[in-house]
């Protein structure tokens, strides 16, 4: 029986973002069962430095360093005719690591972290491939067109079409391709007539994610309101301006000390220059992001593009605060009624409102959702799935080599 290569986009540690939150659980129940060996780029410093924190977890491990500007993946992209989401990760050492990899070592199965990673498949892979593609990124990148005008518009258009050749084309090689929800499986299936299309939803740790949990708390009187996320992430951005400059101004008339917390690393600057607005904090990189949950008196995600299963959302109900989401924001996710749904600027300030209005119901909806998250967002439960798909099981004692 051979072992598994996992080819990440980001790696996997810390998992502390959605991306490698999910790609480290993933890991983790592989590693379980079987040897896994990492391949993965870095776009962050200090993760070239904290990747030892995964020597548990795999057999060999590589890390490339991906530092290709925007700029030039989008000359490589025009000139080569190809999604600037392939040329962005084009990287010859990690190439050369891939071959080297699988000359070296018997792999029976490859399990590919998003789309961008597909490239560094074999021309006829020998092994199993299973396609993580999470969300369905060409879809992204049509609804940026949607809103975009002028040259921006028509480089989206031109990416979304580009990226969904390429998706197709990956499925149709691929033994099984992964969705994080049975809504972007079923438009990936309904847009491409892809087979062997699986579900694997994002789950949640709740016993990290627990209000009675040991974290630095942050003391707080006024009225608290919480948007947590990667800050130079263009869903994220839309979303804090839009409930900066739309909404927040209709709460702060029936809650005039109400504050409004950006919590996340790498605001870009027009997220920073929001922080001038009365009663907005932008924090930056936090260290433990659960004690900005904890003292929330409510949870937002007013996303108006959103694919998959928000962690941020499950986040926040697993440490028993309420949600106020938009409907993309809330799709995907069984939360039983838990999470209050505002599409417009009014729906969304008065389901905040009310919430405000009645700290007690707050606490009660906030009580409801974590325990609804217990009882179906365990990581255990969630990747119960691939199992079947990979046709592996729990082996009793991990192999490990050294890096």
């Amino acid at each position: 029986m051979g072992d598994i290569l996992f080819l990440g986009h980001r790696v996997p540690y810390p998992p502390d973002r959605g991306d490698k939150i999910r790609g480290f659980h993933i890991l983790k129940h592989l590693a379980a069962r079987k040897r896994v060996h990492l391949i993965a780029f870095a776009d962050d410093t200090r993760d070239m430095k904290r990747k030892s924190g995964l020597s548990k977890l795999t057999g060999n491990r590589s890390i490339i360093w991906r530092s290709k500007s925007r700029l030039t993946s989008a000359f490589q992209a025009l000139l080569a005719r190809k999604p600037v989401s392939l040329t962005a990760f084009d990287n010859a050492s990690l190439r050369a690591a891939v071959d080297n990899l699988l000359s070296r070592h018997s792999i029976d199965t490859i399990y590919v972290f998003s789309s961008q990673m597909a490239q560094y498949l074999p021309a006829r892979p020998r092994q199993k491939v299973v396609m993580d593609f999470v969300d369905m990124d060409s879809a992204k990148f049509d609804a940026y067109a949607k809103g975009s005008g002028g040259i921006t518009r028509w480089f989206m258009k031109r990416e979304a079409r580009l990226l969904f050749q390429h998706e197709r084309a990956v499925a149709q090689r691929a033994d099984a391709s992964l969705f994080v929800s049975e809504a972007e499986a079923q438009l990936f299936r309904d847009r491409t007539g892809a087979e062997r299309v699986h579900v694997v939803e994002n789950g949640i740790d709740t016993e990290f994610f627990d209000p009675t949990a040991q974290f630095k708390r942050i003391d707080t009187t006024d009225a608290l309101i919480v948007f947590t996320g990667q800050m130079d992430y263009r869903p994220n951005i839309e979303a804090v301006t839009w409930f900066v400059e739309t909404i927040l101004p209709h709460i702060r008339v029936r809650f005039p000390h109400a504050r409004f917390a950006i919590v996340g690393r790498a605001p870009t600057d027009a997220v920073k220059a929001l922080a001038k607005q009365p009663g907005v904090i932008v924090t930056g990189e936090v260290a433990d992001v659960r004690g900005w949950i904890a003292a929330a008196s409510v949870v937002v995600a007013p996303l108006k593009l959103a694919r998959g299963i928000q962690n941020k959302v499950l986040e926040a109900m697993a440490m028993a605060r309420p949600v106020v989401a938009s409907r993309a924001a809330a799709e995907g996710i069984d939360h039983a009624g838990t999470i209050h749904i505002g599409e417009t600027v009014g729906e969304i300030a008065e389901e905040v409102i009310a919430i405000l209005n009645d700290p007690v119901r707050g606490a009660e909806i906030g009580r409801d959702a974590r325990a609804q998250v217990q009882a179906r967002y365990s990581w255990e439960a969630r990747l119960a799935p691939l199992d079947a798909i990979l046709g592996i099981s729990v082996k009793a004692s991990p192999r490990r080599s050294a890096a």
